[in-house]
């Protein structure tokens, strides 16, 4: 099939979910109405991507409040109840993480149940996301390891433990998210390459990794505005990625000023181009997403393209987001019509 769809991952959460409701099961404890709720989400999650027409759904990231410390929670040796302000992404913005302060260690399965949730609900292929080894280092204080490079190593073993542990349950393809790649552009070839390898190292299944320019913040979007009038930061990372084993790379070309031009510079790569723009509550046409598709294809086989959304969908409104995922299945279908 040409032009399969996916999403980045993430979508938004409903409302009953951050309030279980207690009269769904009142004679149960809080912690198992929240398992319940977490549940339903995620079927409800999947169920809409097949409505919608995704070939490869998400189980949404129903379960977690963030997508890098909904891993973090299931990790020994973090401190979160003593967190500190830290500068993110090069300090471009401020936020309270929790601190590493000890060995590090999985204790136990992270995203098992959520996985095999999606799993048993769906037919279709199912992709999991897991955030990367460079951009966790990057959102987390490090008071043990001492070492930037050894921690995001640290951190790739656990998520390879997970990460194989994901294939087993039956996941297809397993995305690592480094929206940190564009931002330590040098690290990248130096080591955060390698972090990532070592992540994703012995799994049969897909492989992808999500870049980005950050979004659902006002520090992303002042960010982005210095940024000028084309985005070439990928043209440093891109050659890195390229020769690696990683199999696929997620990333923004719907409404963004990346030129691309620079996705001929990865060659042999899925790309999973960006048809649907998360920064603006515009539902796209099916027209606009063939429109996005064709620009692509002509830097990429038309074989090697996935159309997807540009990032994760959970800050936005549900009602916006579930309309551009039918955006998104309808303006593939009519891609394969007129362009396969």
């Amino acid at each position: 099939m040409l032009f399969p769809t996916t999403i980045a991952g993430s979508l938004p959460k409903p409302e009953w979910l951050a309030e279980p409701n207690t009269l769904w099961a009142p004679w149960k404890s809080k912690g198992d109405e929240l398992a319940r709720a977490k549940r339903d989400a995620t079927v409800l999650a999947v169920k809409l991507q097949e409505d919608a027409g995704i070939d490869i759904v998400t189980e949404g990231e129903q379960a977690r409040q963030h997508f890098v410390h909904g891993f973090l929670e299931k990790i020994e040796g973090i401190d979160f109840a003593h967190k500190v302000e830290m500068g993110i992404r090069n300090d471009r913005y401020k936020a309270m993480v929790p601190q590493v302060v000890a060995p590090l260690r999985l204790k136990g399965r992270v995203h098992a149940d959520e996985a095999r949730i999606a799993r048993t609900h769906t037919s279709r292929k199912l992709k999991f996301t897991l955030p990367g080894p460079m951009t966790i280092i990057d959102t987390i204080a490090d008071k043990y390891y001492g070492d930037r490079v050894k921690m995001a190593f640290a951190f790739a073993e656990l998520l390879n433990e997970e990460a194989r542990a994901l294939q087993a349950d039956g996941v297809d393809v397993i995305q690592f998210d480094e929206p940190a790649f564009n931002v330590y552009m040098s690290e990248v070839s130096d080591w955060g390459i390698k972090a990532l390898e070592r992540a994703a190292q012995g799994l049969t299944c897909a492989t992808a990794v999500h870049i980005c320019y950050g979004y659902g913040i006002k520090a992303n979007t002042d960010w982005k505005e210095t940024l000028g009038s084309e985005w070439r930061q990928y043209e440093d990372i891109f050659p890195a990625i390229a020769s690696s084993p990683i199999q696929q790379v997620a990333i923004e070309c719907r409404n963004s000023r990346v030129p691309l031009e620079l996705l001929g510079l990865l060659k042999g790569k899925i790309v999973q181009a960006g048809v649907i723009d998360v920064a603006s509550d515009t539902v796209e046409t099916a027209e606009d997403v063939v429109r996005v598709i064709d620009a692509v294809s002509k830097f990429v086989p038309k074989s090697n393209i996935v159309a997807t959304t540009n990032c994760g969908m959970a800050p936005m409104h549900r009602d916006i987001a579930e309309a551009k995922l039918m955006a998104l299945g309808a303006g593939a279908k009519l891609a394969r019509q007129r362009l396969g």
